[in-house]
């Protein structure tokens, strides 16, 4: 047997977890940057909290609110520049992916002067300022990975800064803060964080204690189905699945995402799809491009999930996501080019061609 595990973040996930474990914050710095979208961090309660806790500690901060969806090479940069002129001494990224991936990279770029084209490299001086992560959607689980992804628009994709510093320090879970999410959203990075625990078990990284990781990831997100599809979310569920996204978070922190990533940032680029829902456009039509040489693995996953067929798989997913965005032909070709390039392919078990990748994109929208 052959293992390989490593995940240097303490992970606190309960209720009222930043409150309770304020104290850990002292050790980092006298001066935080937090990191956040203009909203929802606001709503949610999870600013404030953060706030308190900075202040119990005697712990100053400076604000960084202007994280966009699908965050940019320049945002990351005007942040960094942020933090180093106000002396910060860690960063706190409060909100989904985007927000905690812009946290990421702020921490990267305060430390060190990249290009574009360096920040990207994956060679790095060892220099970060310490992370603190506390995610308010229950899919992304980026903060247990060392991955950042940023809106690339020389790659007219989405890239991974991938290097074991920008593992976080701390991540702060609480189901708490998912309470007033919109049901789309829900349902979005519910599938994003199903698609990272699928994808973790179909690609070639994967071993016997990250499968034991995803299949529970997979069974309670499936487990969820039903209260996701009535619109009747509970905080036992809201607890469920942001339990089971940080679980895939650490999937993928092992076995990185297969090419349902590759092909999904396309139609997040260019028709501005949500990521989640971009994913699960194109698991089926994945899983039946899998099942075609490796049937007892899609199997095996569809067992987990309790559902009878791939029939059935693609049957969910469409009731779940709903009516599926129109795309020309002519987009699917120009996708395809785009993600026959990216890492991720040649980490799938089944490995795909580039024909493979436009018959599932045709699968998946006709």
């Amino acid at each position: 047997m052959s293992l390989n595990y490593f995940l240097p973040t303490k992970v606190l996930l309960d209720e009222d977890c930043v409150k309770k474990n304020a104290e850990l914050l002292g050790p980092l710095g006298k001066k935080a940057i937090i990191v956040t979208g203009k909203h929802s961090a606001r709503v949610n309660g999870s600013l404030q909290d953060v706030r308190d806790a900075l202040a119990s500690q005697e712990i100053d901060y400076i604000l960084f609110d202007k994280v966009e969806s699908n965050p940019t090479i320049l945002t990351a940069r005007q942040g960094a520049a942020f933090a180093k002129e106000n002396n910060a001494d860690f960063v706190i990224g409060i909100g989904g992916g985007s927000p905690m991936d812009a946290a990421k990279a702020i921490a990267l770029l305060a430390c060190q002067e990249l290009s574009d084209d360096e920040l990207f490299s994956g060679q790095y001086k060892n220099e970060i300022l310490p992370l603190v992560l506390l995610p308010t959607t229950a899919g992304t689980g980026s903060e247990v990975t060392q991955y950042s992804i940023l809106t690339n628009d020389k790659a007219q994709s989405k890239t991974s800064i991938a290097t074991p510093l920008l593992f976080p320090k701390i991540a702060m879970v609480d189901a708490k803060y998912t309470v007033g999410l919109p049901l789309k959203t829900t349902i979005n990075t519910a599938v994003d964080a199903l698609s990272h625990s699928i994808e973790g078990m179909l690609a070639i990284k994967a071993n016997s204690l990250i499968d034991l990781l995803a299949t529970e990831s997979i069974t309670k997100i499936a487990g969820s189905f039903g209260k996701l599809l009535s619109g009747d979310i509970d905080a036992a569920c809201r607890a469920e699945l942001i339990y089971a996204s940080t679980l895939a978070g650490i999937v993928i922190a092992h076995t990185g995402t297969t090419a349902v990533h590759s092909m999904g940032y396309s139609l997040t680029y260019f028709h501005h799809i949500d990521h989640g829902r971009a994913n699960g456009l194109l698991l089926a039509a994945f899983f039946a491009f899998v099942e075609k040489k490796n049937p007892s693995v899609i199997r095996h996953l569809l067992d987990i999930m309790g559902l009878k067929d791939l029939a059935a798989f693609k049957n969910t997913l469409g009731s779940l996501l709903g009516e599926k965005e129109k795309i020309d032909r002519q987009d699917f070709e120009k996708f395809a080019d785009i993600a026959i390039k990216a890492k991720n392919i040649a980490n799938c078990t089944v490995v795909p061609t580039r024909q493979d990748l436009y018959n599932m994109y045709v699968e998946s929208f006709e």
